[in-house]
């Protein structure tokens, strides 16, 4: 968890490129940010705004994502976000181990790999979806062969059309009102004092925003992180029961 210092340093940063790209007439990018990290841009988004910003972590699923300043239409060019997809795969599926997040992330980690150049990892099967900086895609490709006792491949991919466009689960839940706390209680199946404690804890984000108050009431369309557990859009109401409970539909992403 990022401290006070750390996100003012942030923030100097992000004025720094943003100033940069403006004055340069060149695009420039933060390495990948978490939602916390994030949430430092979001404060100052309106002192950025002249740069011409944007997001992008590789996949619509992506948590951590990079900020780019500058964009086509004030530089008169394009130029993509430096974000590549690699998969990681065992060599024998055979005798492979079933490999969670945290066995990839601490393999790469194990490589001297600087968090903040590596994205999201997406685990299928026995295999791991890795975006990163491009710059940092040959190391790895040359580097990482085993995670745990798994020996393993490292290869640029495109990105699959699951990531690329995933489909969400649509779930309907009955509920008082479409208060965040409440809907988060009963999508996660846990206790109305559970889900508060989450928003105290920092791990509620609602369209990459960091929401700290459980009264919010979601809008079609919000999207909503919450840590721990996994991320949904709120797609609006669906009609009352006869009790005059609403019946809401979000979609989920597993």
């Amino acid at each position: 968890m990022e401290t006070d210092k750390d996100l003012q340093q942030i923030k100097k940063r992000l004025l720094e490129l943003a100033r940069r790209s403006y004055s340069q007439s060149v695009y420039t990018f933060t390495p990948f940010l978490g939602l916390s990290e994030q949430q430092a841009y979001h404060e100052i988004s309106g002192q950025l705004a002249y740069a011409g910003c944007g997001m992008e972590g590789g996949s619509p699923l992506s948590e951590r994502k990079m900020i780019r300043f500058g964009n086509e239409e004030s530089l008169g060019y394009a130029e993509d976000y430096p974000i590549l997809c690699l998969r990681i795969e065992p060599l024998n599926l055979k005798f492979a181990e079933n490999l969670t997040h945290r066995d990839f992330l601490g393999a790469i980690m194990n490589l001297g790999i600087e968090r903040d150049t590596i994205g999201d990892i997406f685990v299928q099967e026995k295999a791991a979806y890795l975006f990163c900086q491009d710059a940092i895609a040959p190391y790895l490709t040359a580097h990482l062969e085993q995670v745990r006792r798994t020996r393993v491949k490292c290869l640029v991919c495109d990105i699959p059309e699951q990531l690329a466009a995933p489909s969400p689960e649509s779930v309907t839940v009955l509920v008082a009102s479409p208060r965040i706390d409440g809907v988060i209680s009963k999508l996660y199946n846990m206790a109305r004092s559970q889900s508060q404690e989450l928003f105290g804890a920092g791990k509620i984000f609602i369209n990459g925003r960091l929401t700290e108050s459980g009264s919010y009431l979601l809008k079609p369309g919000d999207a909503v992180t919450v840590r721990g557990f996994g991320r949904f859009i709120y797609t609006g109401e669906q009609g009352e029961t006869r009790k005059g409970k609403l019946r809401i539909c979000v979609e989920v992403y597993r």
